[in-house]
Parts: structure tokens; C-alpha cells; sequence
């Protein structure tokens, strides 16, 4: 498990680094969410299956819709660049990253629990309770920084009266 849990470690740390250095927004989204779901399996490795569940269907699912709206929204429109030429480097780096992480998953479901070693399970009432009891103020201040990144971007894409697009 602890070869395992390293790995996965590395992915993370891997992608995390390519998706803060990359220049087009796009190519750093697609390493972010391979970072969350490595993230994601680092949590089950660690035996909380119910957080590496939240982890994919929350960070790497709806906040990333919600990433591809924002550059969506703050693009300049088809005319305003020339299109680049598409490459498959482009998206090899988060395919392997990610051909990496798959195969982990296969080799930890297909030998289950003969061969890998989970810690003790986490379940939904104690993350719930640990949500809404010690860590209760982190939880509210994560809703409204996430509110003011709404907001922000709302502010960077709004045209004032009197010039909107014709």
C-alpha cells in the first residue's frame, strides 16, 4: 500500500506542478483534474472511500464545469486569436498521468483487499460530523471565498452599459 499511496503522491505533486505552469487555461484544467482524482485515490488508499467519492464528484466534477464556464466566459471569442494547431503532446502529459492513476485502479480493485492493505474506514456520519462540528468555520469561509471568485469573475466579464457587443 505504501508503494501504492507514493505513487499516487507523485501523480499529484506531477500534475499539480504542470497544471500551475502551464500558459493555456485549458491544458492546466486537464492536469488539475487529474491531480484531484489522484487526490481522490489518495483518499481511498488512506481508507476514506466516502471522501475520495466527494473528492471526484464535487472538485473534480462540478467545480471544474464550473473552471471551464469561468475561461469560457473570459475567452475573447473565436476571432481574436488564430486557433492553434492542435497536438497530441498537448494531451499526452495528463493521459499518462491519468493511464497511471487507472492502473492503480484496476490493480487495487482487481486483488482487493488480499493484496492491498486499506486503513480503517471512514464513513458519512463522521465526515458530516466532523464537517459541522470542529471544522464548521473553515466550511462556512470556503463557501464565501468560492462566492467572491463568482463574483470576481462576474466583474471581469461585465461590459459597462452603453458598450455591449454588436
Amino acid at each position: 500500500m505504501i508503494a501504492l499511496f507514493r505513487l499516487t503522491a507523485r501523480v499529484a505533486v506531477v500534475a499539480t506542478a504542470l497544471a500551475v505552469s502551464r500558459r493555456h487555461a485549458v491544458h492546466a484544467l486537464l492536469y488539475l483534474v487529474v491531480s484531484l482524482l489522484a487526490v481522490a485515490f489518495s483518499f481511498f488508499l488512506l481508507g476514506a472511500p466516502f471522501a475520495a467519492a466527494l473528492e471526484v464528484i464535487i472538485y473534480a466534477g462540478a467545480i471544474m464545469v464550473l473552471f471551464v464556464f469561468v475561461v469560457m466566459m473570459l475567452g475573447l471569442g473565436p476571432g481574436a486569436r488564430p486557433e492553434e494547431p492542435r497536438h497530441p503532446d498537448r494531451w499526452l502529459g495528463p493521459a499518462l498521468l491519468g493511464a497511471v492513476l487507472l492502473g492503480e485502479l484496476v490493480y487495487v480493485l482487481t486483488l482487493g483487499p488480499r493484496s492491498v492493505e486499506i486503513a480503517a474506514e471512514v464513513g458519512p456520519k463522521a465526515v458530516g460530523t466532523a464537517l459541522w462540528g470542529p471544522y464548521l468555520l473553515g466550511v462556512e469561509l470556503v463557501g464565501l471565498l468560492l462566492l467572491a471568485g463568482l463574483v470576481g469573475a462576474y466583474h471581469l466579464v461585465r461590459r459597462p452599459p452603453g458598450k455591449e457587443k454588436t
